[in-house]
C-alpha cells in the first residue's frame, strides 16, 4: 500500500479554486459603471438639447420683433410686439388702451401704421399693420417641453432690441429682474425661434407670460377668447411719458450738448403735455405767440419720437432737428395722416443767461412717416 503523498513544503498554503461570487460582484459593478455612464451621457445630451443660445435666438427671431408706439386716452402707448402672419402683430393690450393712433417700428427703423383688431382678457392685443411683409414668427404645433429654456426678445426704453433668458416653464426666472415698460408685449421664444408665449400686464410689476395654449386660440382662423378692439374717443391723448433726447449728428461740443438738453426738454414736456412748464423754454417774444392754450391746441394728441439734431450754427443761433410726430388722423392739420416726418429749424437766443427757443420754421413739407 502506498501512503498519502504530502506536500513538499507543508507551510505553504494551497491555491484555491475560482471564487464565483467575487466574479459575479465584479461583473455587476462593471455593469453599473457602464449603465451609469450611459445614463449620465444621456442626461447630458438631453440637458444640452433643452438649453437655449440667446444670441442665436436674437438673430433668428429679432427681425419679427417690433416696437409699438401709440397715442391713447389712457396715456400708455409703448411696448414691444411680434409679427405673426399677414401683417398681424401681437402686443400688450395695456399699450394700446383706447388708442387714437398706433404705429409699429421695425428693427431697421421703418414705420408702419397699425389698427387695433381685438384684445383678450389676459392682456393680449392683436394689431393689423399696414404694409409689413417681414418673415413672421410661427407658433409650434406641439407644446414645448416644460424643462426647455426660453428667451424674451424685446426693446429697452431707448429703443434697443435685446434678448433675455427667462428660464423654463418648470423653472422660470423672475420677470422683474429684466423687465421695463417697453418690454411689455415682448414675445417669448423657444430654442428654435418659435413663439411660445407673450409678456403682458398693466404694469411692469404685474407682468406675466401668456402661454402658447392661449395664444393659439387668439390667432386661429376663427379666434376664440378675444373681443373686438375699441378706439379712443377722448379729445386729448398721450403717447409714452418717458424722457426723450435727440441723437446728435453734429460734433459734441459744449454748445451742442447745451442745445441738445434744451430740445430734449422741449420734446419731453410736449410728450408729457406739460404745456405750462414749456413756457420756461421760450423767449418772452415767442411765448407771447405760443401761449399755453395755443400749445395745447396744437399738440393735444401728438407724440414726438426718433429726434436727430442734424445742424447747428457755430454761434448757437439756430439748430435743425428732424423727428417723427404721431397724432390722431382727425387732429387739426393732420390731413388724415397719423404719422409725419418733420424737419424744423429752431431759432435760439439767450434769455437771462439761458438758451431758449425764439422761433421755429418748418423746412419742407410733412411727408407721412408710415410708408
Amino acid at each position: 500500500m502506498e501512503s498519502p503523498s504530502r506536500p513538499a513544503h507543508p507551510s505553504e498554503p494551497q491555491p484555491r479554486g475560482p471564487w464565483i461570487f467575487g466574479r459575479v460582484l465584479a461583473g455587476f459593478v462593471a455593469l453599473l459603471v457602464i449603465v451609469a455612464g450611459g445614463a449620465g451621457a444621456g442626461w447630458y445630451v438631453r440637458a444640452q438639447s433643452l438649453r437655449i443660445d440667446t444670441a442665436a435666438v436674437l438673430t433668428s427671431a429679432g427681425p419679427a420683433v417690433v416696437r409699438v408706439l401709440a397715442t391713447t386716452c389712457a396715456g400708455t402707448g409703448e411696448a414691444s410686439g411680434v409679427l405673426i402672419d399677414n401683417g398681424r402683430v401681437l402686443t400688450a393690450a395695456s399699450a394700446v388702451d383706447q388708442p387714437k393712433s398706433i404705429v409699429v417700428v421695425a428693427p431697421d427703423g421703418r414705420i408702419r401704421r397699425a389698427n387695433l383688431l381685438a384684445t383678450s382678457a389676459d392682456g393680449v392685443a392683436i394689431l393689423q399693420s399696414i404694409g409689413f411683409d417681414e418673415t413672421p414668427l410661427r407658433l409650434p404645433e406641439a407644446d414645448l417641453d416644460p424643462k426647455a429654456e426660453r428667451a424674451l426678445v424685446g426693446y429697452t426704453a431707448a429703443g434697443k432690441q435685446v434678448v433675455n433668458a427667462v428660464g423654463s416653464e418648470a423653472d422660470p426666472e423672475p420677470l422683474s429682474q429684466f423687465m421695463n415698460a417697453a418690454k411689455l408685449g415682448s414675445p417669448v421664444v423657444s430654442k428654435s425661434g418659435e413663439l411660445v408665449g407673450l409678456i403682458t400686464g398693466d404694469t411692469v410689476q404685474a407682468s406675466t407670460i401668456v402661454p402658447l395654449t392661449k395664444l393659439r386660440g387668439y390667432v386661429a382662423q376663427a379666434p376664440s377668447g378675444v373681443t373686438v378692439g375699441t378706439l379712443g374717443d377722448c379729445p386729448q391723448s398721450r403717447g409714452p411719458q418717458g424722457a426723450i433726447a435727440p441723437e446728435l449728428q453734429v460734433a459734441g461740443t459744449p454748445l451742442a450738448l447745451e442745445v441738445r438738453q434744451l430740445l430734449a426738454s422741449y420734446l419731453t414736456l410736449e410728450n408729457q403735455q406739460d404745456f405750462a412748464a414749456l413756457q420756461a423754454l421760450y423767449s418772452p417774444r415767442y411765448a407771447r405767440g405760443m401761449t399755453e392754450a395755443v400749445d395745447r391746441e396744437k399738440h393735444q394728441t401728438t407724440y414726438f419720437f426718433n429726434p436727430r439734431i442734424t445742424d447747428l450754427a457755430p454761434d448757437g443761433s439756430s439748430a435743425r432737428m428732424a423727428y417723427n410726430v404721431m397724432y390722431s388722423p382727425n387732429a387739426k392739420g393732420a390731413g388724415g395722416q397719423n404719422c409725419s416726418r418733420l424737419d424744423t429749424r429752431f431759432a435760439l437766443v439767450r434769455s437771462r443767461g439761458k438758451l431758449v427757443i425764439d422761433a421755429t420754421k418748418a423746412l419742407g413739407g410733412a411727408p407721412a412717416c408710415d410708408t
